[in-house]
């Protein structure tokens, strides 16, 4: 194996540092393209590869095939650091362990399951979304220009809010009218 240069030992280093061994974030200060190019040679030299990203894992490139892909640190750059790859997962596994609580057993590279409660959570009483809720429970309702202009957002912050928040979070039964002089207006079905 030939011989690394600094960066690569420190974003190495990092790596296998890490409970899964994720290249990112990468912790060299590098300029320019310096991170990318320290990152195809690792790729090249078999120190890293490629795998399908997590949902908050950072992406290093999309695949047609496989979609979001992430980096992260092989066997062979464990063995190249001199690290026992079994070492590092224990550590993990003791740090995982001493960090949760009494009466959550561990497992390693896996939280803590918190109940989910079935009941929506309803928005504070001084929140931009309990206006929006009660500007779509008055009779005559309101149109996205109206809610644009009382809460300062864009049409497609109110449109996304309606959709989300309102009926898939909350669970509410939002129905819209076309009207001749307002335009579509939503209101909340009682």
């Amino acid at each position: 194996m030939s011989r690394l240069s600094d960066s690569q030992l420190v974003v190495l280093t990092a790596a296998c540092q890490r409970s899964e061994a994720c290249v990112f974030p990468v912790t060299a200060k590098l300029k320019g393209n310096a991170a990318g190019n320290v990152l195809k040679s690792l790729l090249k030299k078999n120190l890293i590869k490629e795998v399908r990203a997590k949902r908050d894992d950072t992406v290093w490139r999309h695949d047609e095939q496989h979609g979001r892909m992430t980096l992260v640190a092989t066997k062979a750059a464990f063995a190249a650091l001199g690290i026992d790859p079994r070492d590092e997962a224990e550590d993990a596994e003791t740090k995982a362990a001493d960090e949760a609580p009494a009466n959550v057993e561990a497992e390693p590279n896996t939280r803590p399951k918190t109940p989910k409660s079935t009941e929506p959570k309803a928005p504070r009483k001084d929140s931009k979304q309990a206006q929006l809720i009660a500007m779509l429970r008055r009779a005559k309702g309101a149109s996205i220009d109206e809610v644009v202009k009382a809460l300062e957002w864009q049409p497609h912050t109110v449109r996304g809010a309606i959709a989300g928040a309102l009926k898939k979070k909350l669970g509410l039964d939002v129905t819209s009218e076309k009207d001749e002089k307002r335009g579509r207006i939503y209101r909340i079905a009682e």
